[in-house]
């Protein structure tokens, strides 16, 4: 990362808004984002009442249709190096983990209760990943799951790469790139406009809620509607 992270305050301004209107200040901060940098198929939420999670992100690769061919000794010491990885850096994170098994991601299960609180210890609010998740009652305390598949095995699950470049249902995302996720899905903020978030939303507010008023409004007519959007144009 070439520019400072965000601070703790920095980091719950972010977490204030959902991650639709995380998108909709995207467009307004940074118009090229509009169409990329978020996922854009459904993600299982395991846990919607918690709030968003917002950090760096900490990418890897997995498989578990077959099993690995790195073994014994050669696995433990890349599931460390995983681990050195995972727990440094700047805080807080969030893993994003692309399931690599062709037509059938989530085959094997690389979440439930050892890795979430293995992850939640090295510093990590989260996951999200078109991979599956499961133990689903013994997840460690506020840890997000945010996953394509709810499956019950773990098959051959194992690291295939990490700090590497993932996509998980269109969200391209490398290690580092700051993330925004809930109920909704996921999206990267580009680092550089972060800190322009929370007053770029006071336009996106002050404009939805001209147009809102108008709809809310008893009887208002389809001109008065119009109106309301050319008013909120006007919003500068």
């Amino acid at each position: 990362m070439t520019t400072k992270p965000l601070n703790e305050e920095e980091l719950a301004a972010l977490r204030k808004f959902d991650t639709p209107t995380i998108c909709n200040i995207l467009e307004l901060v940074a118009p090229a984002r509009r169409g990329i940098g978020y996922t854009t198929r459904y993600l299982h939420c395991v846990f919607p009442s918690l709030p968003p999670i917002v950090g760096y992100a900490r990418t890897a690769t997995v498989r578990a249709k077959e099993p690995s061919n790195v073994k014994g000794e050669a696995y433990r010491n890349l599931r460390f190096s995983y681990f050195d990885y995972v727990g440094n850096g700047p805080g807080p994170r969030v893993s994003v983990i692309q399931d690599l098994d062709d037509g059938q991601p989530g085959y094997g299960s690389f979440w439930g209760e050892v890795n979430s609180n293995v992850h939640k210890a090295l510093g990590c609010l989260g996951v999200v990943t078109n991979g599956s998740v499961r133990d689903l009652d013994m997840i460690a305390e506020n840890f997000q799951l945010i996953a394509g598949v709810i499956a019950p095995s773990h098959a051959f699950i194992h690291l295939v790469n990490f700090d590497c470049e993932v996509n998980v249902h269109g969200m391209v995302v490398n290690s580092g790139d700051l993330i925004h996720a809930d109920r909704h899905g996921a999206v990267v903020i580009p680092h550089e406009v972060a800190r322009d978030i929370p007053k770029a939303s006071e336009k996106l507010i002050a404009r939805e809620a001209v147009i809102i008023e108008a709809a809310k409004k008893k009887g208002v007519t389809v001109e008065e509607l119009k109106r309301a959007y050319i008013e909120a144009d006007k919003i500068a």
